[in-house]
This record gives structure tokens, C-alpha cells and sequence, in this order.
């Protein structure tokens, strides 16, 4: 082997051992910061970085014997791989499990911020048990099948990261700012009451104006019929028949439409101008960017994306 080809390799391997070491720390250090965590501003964080010195510092060490003095070893250096390779599978995991447990226990982000990156933890966790078992298939079968299908992962790994963690993400960020300027502005957060005669209609009705203008539930995408129909003390059945005889419309509808007047104060609002349209319709209780689109479309005949620029001309 020529020296070319012998540095390449050099570089080659100290850069697969220093990945190794150097993914996990970073990948936490993410989530340290996604939370805002304080360990970031501790003095010990630094030792983090240790195996990755060490791991490069042995292999700087291997090669050199190697090329310079000629000193070299097979299964000495494959007893090094080992035990680096293992050893940098335990760190891993160790860390990921670590970032999990901080991510688990923030209250310092949203539900939709802290489920986005337990997902990418998860998603993280099955490819280093992936690459265990890799490891296994490889000094039980001499084949690389499980490495194949690691390499596929991550694949698709890197289309979710730049999809969710790029797209979805930074929707949920804006969401986050527009709730936050909403919760500190209290007196412009609830719609208006509906003007209706309390004579006219039942307890449960009543209960049920009260529950979304007051407290907003038509916010919480998950909002179910059982939820409400719990909250009212009543069945669900029951509940779909009172709003049915005396407004005349579904449960959804009935949510849907306190939805779509939400949006529709923070599209008319110039406060939300820089906000995308997605964001305003995630405040406002949508599931999905095709549902707000669907609901709002259908309701009022045009995009919200129309409306915002109708009432800008306007």
C-alpha cells in the first residue's frame, strides 16, 4: 500500500471512530438546547467530549506505529476495533436515553415541540439497535443484511428530519409565538359571546358556549365528542342530539366553526402578518394544514390564504 492510499485510510478511519463518539454528544446537545436545558452552561459538559479525544488519540496512535516503525497486528487491532466499535454503541445509547429522559421531564417547550424530538429520539434509538445487531450479524453470519437495511433507515431518517424537523417544526415554533402573544394580550384571546337566549335553549347548550368561549377548548386539536360529552356529564349520543335539535348542526361543525372565527381574527390581524398561514390555522385547533384548508374553504368560499390578502386590500 502506497502512502497515498495509507493516509486515506488513516483519515478514513479516525474519522469513522470520531463519528461514532461525536454523533451522541451532538444529537444531545440539540435537545439541550431545544429545552433550554442549564447543563449546557455547566463546566463538566466539556468531558463529554473525552471519548472522542481518547477514541482519536489510540487510533492516531496505531497508525502511526504502523507506518512508521512497522509495527503491526491483526488481532491486536481487531480486538481495538471491538472495543471501540462496542464501546462506542453503549456511549450512544447511553446519551440518546440520557437526551429522552431531560426531553421527557422539560416544561420548558410545548406538547407538540416535546413530541417532535421524543419521535427523533426514538427514531435514533432503533438505528443504534440496528447497528448492534448489525455488529451480531456480522461476527455470527459474516453478512451484512441488518447494515443494509440500517443504511435504509437513515435514509428515510434524513427525509423526516428535513421534513418534520425543518417544516413541521418551525410551524410548531410559530404556533408557540402566536399562543404566547395571545396568553400575554388576555383581554383580545377570547372571541366575543354569542348573543343568545339562555330561555331558548338547554343547560347542556349553555354549558357547551361557556366551554369554548371561555375556556377555549375548540383550541385542543384532539378535542373529541367523548371529551366534550364528558365534560357536560352527559353521553355522546345525547350530546350529537341536543346540538343537532337546537342549533342544527354536528358536534364538529359546532367546534369547527369557533375554529374558523379564530383564524379568521388572526389572519385580519397584521400583529400575525409574518406568521404562515398553517401556523395560524394550528392556533386556531387544526389538525393538519389539508383540514384548516377543507373547513375554512369550505365555510367561507375562499383559502385562508385568499382572505389574508382580501382583507389586506380591504
Amino acid at each position: 500500500m502506497g502512502w497515498y492510499d495509507t493516509d486515506f485510510g488513516i483519515l478514513e478511519l479516525i474519522s469513522n471512530f470520531t463519528l461514532e463518539f461525536l454523533f451522541p454528544v451532538t444529537l444531545l446537545t440539540y435537545f439541550l438546547i431545544q429545552i433550554e436545558h442549564q447543563y449546557l452552561k455547566k463546566h463538566w459538559y466539556i468531558w463529554l467530549y473525552i471519548p472522542i479525544i481518547l477514541s482519536t488519540g489510540i487510533e492516531i496512535c496505531i497508525v502511526v506505529s504502523q507506518t512508521l516503525f512497522n509495527v503491526y497486528d491483526v488481532n491486536f487491532d481487531d480486538l481495538v476495533f471491538d472495543i471501540k466499535n462496542n464501546t462506542a454503541i453503549i456511549y450512544n445509547l447511553f446519551l440518546i436515553f440520557w437526551g429522552r429522559y431531560l426531553v421527557k421531564k422539560s416544561s420548558t417547550i410545548s406538547k407538540d415541540k416535546k413530541l417532535w424530538l421524543l419521535r427523533l429520539n426514538l427514531y435514533i434509538i432503533f438505528i443504534i439497535f440496528l447497528w448492534l445487531f448489525s455488529n451480531i450479524e456480522f461476527y455470527l453470519f459474516d453478512s451484512e443484511h441488518t447494515t443494509n437495511l440500517m443504511w435504509f433507515i437513515l435514509s428515510t431518517l434524513l427525509w423526516w428530519v428535513l421534513y418534520y424537523g425543518v417544516f413541521k417544526l418551525q410551524l410548531v415554533v410559530q404556533k408557540d409565538e402566536i399562543h404566547q402573544y395571545l396568553v400575554s394580550k388576555k383581554t383580545n384571546t377570547n372571541l366575543p359571546k354569542k348573543d343568545v337566549n339562555q330561555n331558548e335553549i338547554s343547560k347542556i347548550v349553555s354549558q357547551l358556549y361557556a366551554l369554548m368561549e371561555d375556556e377555549e377548548l375548540y383550541k385542543n386539536p384532539l378535542l373529541s365528542r367523548l371529551d366534550l360529552a364528558n365534560r357536560l356529564e352527559t353521553s355522546e349520543g345525547n350530546l350529537s342530539k341536543i346540538i343537532n335539535q337546537e342549533i342544527n348542526k354536528s358536534v364538529i361543525q359546532f367546534v369547527n366553526d369557533y375554529r374558523i372565527e379564530s383564524a379568521k381574527n388572526l389572519l385580519h390581524n397584521p400583529v400575525f402578518d409574518k406568521y404562515s398561514v398553517e401556523a395560524i390555522g394550528m392556533e386556531a385547533g387544526f389538525k393538519s394544514k389539508s383540514a384548516f384548508y377543507n373547513v375554512f374553504k369550505n365555510s367561507l368560499g375562499i383559502s385562508p390564504g385568499a382572505y389574508r390578502k382580501q382583507n389586506k386590500v380591504s
